[in-house]
């Protein structure tokens, strides 16, 4: 049934809620991005081995998981504003305090200190959005927001380079911290946890957004108390974390290894020409994540929107080992980039469609929790197995197939929604921004 209304359903929560947010995460986000960075450059510093460097990168999910269920039960009960603002101070200080490790073991316990604080912000974030964004645009939501990660490649990974151009890596780590501490003021006077608290819109437009996300959550089959144990139990929830933590294994061991691996395309570039030459696979990442999600929202075709780029992924991995050449590498790495970006909109709608609001919290912490230890698994799984090898091509052809299994639990696991089982609440004409 259509909602007619004498109010349209209200477009600033795009430009209020999803800009800050983002640049919340891209600062957040900066601190799993400048690593990768900055371990080309060490020169020795701390006498890291490509397995310790592996270990630096992948400590970090360690500590990222101890928090994300605490996080995601506060900002559902509580308040994600709250909880959001907490988290960032911490990091903040714990980013700057990194810079000033003097040992290898006082770096992996810097690394974990700042994993562990940075780890509920996610979850705490997509509680956010859900108290936002109606299920028919929650795929664009997650995108534009998700869409930090990315753009803090882009924007950060040429800044990082500059920065060790002029200083030392300890430097760029302090001042790298400083930014998450002056952005939590802007974060509290701008973010509101629900439309009926918020300064910026209508009340009858806030009430409206209030319907609408109440309309979906009425279309989803109980879910009994929203217990830890219930959220186990669900089904998809087993098979998002398999899903997840294959897929991030792969994700985050390309991250971490992309500069290295443009280092060498470069014939040991400057750190400033290795920063820029990054940013290229990050930016065309950037066009196509928020492609599919649109496509997704358009089609609810959720499935296929996370399984066709891993394939693709997967590819793509497996032929740049294969070719030579700077440039066919370096387009490979760019179609790899977009393809392991793309399904982070889809993939975070689907818990909102086939759980209620008082599981999904759990169930999306879990999700985190326990999928992205595969952030450990697979920048050390790479540094190992360069180590043992000689050679990153071990290394990458493991990511491929743990990016396979991932299809195949999307594929066989996850049964299709369709939209007569979601309902979506019908919005107005506005409702594409």
């Amino acid at each position: 049934m259509t909602d007619v209304l004498p109010h349209p359903v209200p477009a600033k929560r795009w430009a209020y809620v999803i800009p800050v947010a983002a640049i919340m995460y891209m600062l957040a986000y900066l601190d799993r991005n400048n690593v990768s960075v900055i371990l080309p450059y060490m020169h020795g510093d701390l006498a890291l081995s490509n397995a310790d460097k592996g270990l630096v990168g992948g400590v970090f999910f360690i500590g990222y998981v101890f928090l994300q269920i605490p996080a995601a039960v506060l900002a559902q009960r509580w308040s994600a504003r709250k909880t959001v603002l907490i988290l960032m101070l911490a990091w903040g200080l714990a980013a700057s305090l990194s810079g000033l490790v003097q040992t290898k073991s006082q770096f992996y316990v810097a690394r974990f200190v700042l994993g562990l604080f940075e780890g509920g912000v996610w979850p705490a974030v997509l509680i956010l959005l859900a108290s936002w964004f109606p299920l028919r645009e929650r795929a664009r939501a997650n995108a534009l927001w998700m869409a930090c990660l990315p753009l803090s490649s882009v924007l950060m990974a040429p800044l990082s380079g500059w920065m060790l151009d002029h200083a030392s890596w300890r430097w760029v780590l302090v001042f790298q911290g400083l930014p998450p501490l002056l952005w939590a003021v802007v974060w509290w006077f701008t973010v509101a946890d629900r439309p009926a608290r918020a300064r910026w819109i209508s009340r009858a437009e806030a009430g409206h957004l209030e319907r609408a996300l109440a309309a979906d959550e009425a279309a989803k089959p109980t879910s009994g108390s929203g217990s830890y144990l219930d959220a186990v139990r669900q089904r998809p929830v087993l098979v998002l974390i398999g899903v997840y933590f294959f897929w991030i294994t792969g994700f985050y061991g390309f991250n971490l290894w992309l500069p290295s691996v443009i280092k060498e395309l470069t014939h040991d570039g400057s750190a400033t020409e290795v920063g820029l030459l990054t940013a290229l696979p990050f930016t065309v990442a950037l066009i196509v994540m928020i492609a599919n999600a649109v496509w997704s929202d358009r089609t609810g075709r959720r499935r296929q929107a996370v399984a066709v780029p891993l394939v693709v992924g997967v590819a793509a991995l497996l032929l740049g080992q294969a070719v030579d050449g700077a440039l066919p590498r370096m387009l490979l790495l760019c179609l790899t980039a977009a393809a392991l970006y793309a399904p982070y909109g889809p993939f975070w709608a689907i818990p909102g469609e086939l759980l209620r609001f008082e599981v999904v919290a759990v169930a999306m912490g879990l999700i985190n929790a326990l999928g992205n230890l595969g952030g450990f698994a697979g920048p050390y799984l790479v540094g190992w197995l360069t180590d043992a090898t000689g050679s990153s091509v071990t290394g990458f052809a493991v990511l491929s197939a743990f990016l396979a299994v991932a299809v195949v639990l999307v594929a066989l696991g996850l049964r299709p929604v369709t939209r007569k089982e979601r309902r979506p609440a019908v919005l107005t004409a506005e409702e594409g921004a």
